[in-house]
């Protein structure tokens, strides 16, 4: 059973619904449980709508301001590259890892102003490599940005075991699996030769 949504008149701006002096429709728990009990909406009427007109008008102005300055960034990330240096062991996994705050921290110690909630990172980087990190700043605004994690000491065993194991997996023949099953008797049954 679908319930039905209810008209509000926003008093100030909410992120994801609209600006202030909107008329929005919302789920009824949502403006008893949250809009209504803060203050931020209220019954539309006439009167009311009138009277946000100013602050609405504001509120636009502010949002093209913000929306430039944020294509401005955009264009100064475009191709670019951070480096964060971890402690790994000596197989090159980290024993922490890098998350979005991480990524967020040091994009704001190289002069990019991004919260942390623009770093879309699907998983925390576990390993020492080179990945690709999407930065979405407006559903329309987004970047992919470059994330180099490097040891924080020389890895010299790393390389060679790197290189072994690589070896190893190449050389080492597939098993078929269907073979495998048919010699060996299941578990569980007598065999009628027994």
């Amino acid at each position: 059973m679908a319930s039905k949504k209810i008209e509000l008149l926003l008093n100030r701006t909410i992120e994801n619904l609209g600006l202030v002096g909107d008329v929005v429709k919302v789920k009824p728990g949502f403006a008893r449980n949250y809009l209504l009990t803060h203050g931020f909406a209220e019954a539309p009427t006439a009167e009311k709508i009138e009277a946000l007109k100013g602050r609405r008008a504001q509120a636009q102005a502010e949002l093209s301001k913000l929306r430039s300055e944020r294509e401005a960034l955009m264009a100064r990330m475009e191709g670019a590259a951070i480096k964060l240096i971890r402690s790994v062991n000596d197989q090159g996994v980290l024993y922490g890892a890098v998350t979005q705050r991480d990524i967020s921290d040091q994009l704001v110690a190289d002069g990019f102003l991004v919260d942390m909630r623009a770093v879309r990172l699907q998983n925390p980087i576990r390993r020492i490599g080179q990945y690709s990190c999407l930065i979405q700043l407006d559903r329309d605004l987004k970047t992919e940005l470059t994330v180099d994690v490097l040891p924080d000491r020389t890895l010299e065993n790393f390389t060679a075991a790197a290189a072994a194991a690589e070896a190893v997996e190449e050389e080492a023949p597939v098993a078929d699996e269907p073979a495998a099953a048919a010699e060996e008797p299941k578990k569980g049954k007598k065999s009628k030769k027994d």
